[in-house]
Formats: structure tokens, C-alpha cells, sequence
């Protein structure tokens, strides 16, 4: 995860540098008692993505490109 987030919540956004993909919830920030079923997340359209479970917003950091097969 980048360096400029904070502790995860609903509350928030986690923005993810290329290094962070692929995306998935719970990320690494986030303290064990709160985890869930891990669950993979599809930036590819429009750059964001909410997790079903907990409701964290992720999104992908300006200039941020994700690369396809």
C-alpha cells in the first residue's frame, strides 16, 4: 500500500500506486481483528472500487496505469 494512507475504513479511500496491484481487501494496513474473506478488487473501470464486505474505497493514485495481458 502507499505510503499516504491511512488505517483503512469505510470512511476513507486507500489510493494504490502500481506496486499495489493487484488490489485486494483486506490490505496489509489493516489490523487482523478487523479482517474479512480476502476479495480481489477490479480497478479497470474507472480507477476505484468499493469492498462488498467492509465498504473501504479504493482507488488508483493520479497517473497510476494499469497494465492488461
Amino acid at each position: 500500500m502507499s505510503a499516504t494512507q491511512s488505517t483503512p475504513s469505510a470512511n476513507n479511500v486507500v489510493e494504490l500506486q502500481a506496486k499495489d496491484l493487484p488490489a485486494h481487501c483486506p490490505n496489509p494496513a489493516m489490523p487482523l481483528w478487523s479482517s474479512h474473506p480476502r476479495v480481489y478488487l477490479d480497478l479497470s473501470h474507472g480507477g476505484s472500487a468499493t469492498c462488498s464486505y467492509c465498504g473501504t474505497q479504493y482507488k488508483l493514485a493520479p497517473g497510476t496505469v494499469i497494465k492488461g495481458h
